[in-house]
């Protein structure tokens, strides 16, 4: 069998970096109640690791990149606002009546 090779791919969307990074499954281990893992994909946010994909080491670059790029825009990118005639979109955030001057009066 062969040793495992770590990858990492980074895939630019909308101007925002994604790094993925392959880690090596692991079997199962009873005593320690852990369920089998097989080789995956992560998405690296701050220091930390999303489970993404399964990794499939017959695919090639380009094929790797589309999946992770597919899999990024399905979970990891919120939908695009776009804004009507060059007016900002809301920020969503409901009006609780506070002033918009927290010093005093307008």
């Amino acid at each position: 069998m062969a040793a495992f090779k770590p990858q990492q791919r980074k895939i630019t969307i909308h101007g925002r970096v994604f790094h993925f990074v392959t880690y090596e499954g692991q079997a199962e281990n009873a005593p320690r109640k852990q369920v089998a893992r097989p080789d995956m994909w992560y998405l690296m946010v701050e220091g930390r690791r999303c489970p993404a994909l399964p990794c499939d080491p017959t695919q090639t670059e380009p094929e790797v990149d589309r999946f992770l790029e597919r899999w990024a825009l399905d979970n990891a990118v919120g939908p695009v606002e776009r804004p009507a005639g060059g007016v900002a979109p809301a920020t969503g955030r409901p009006s609780v009546g506070r002033p918009l001057n927290w010093w005093g009066p307008t």
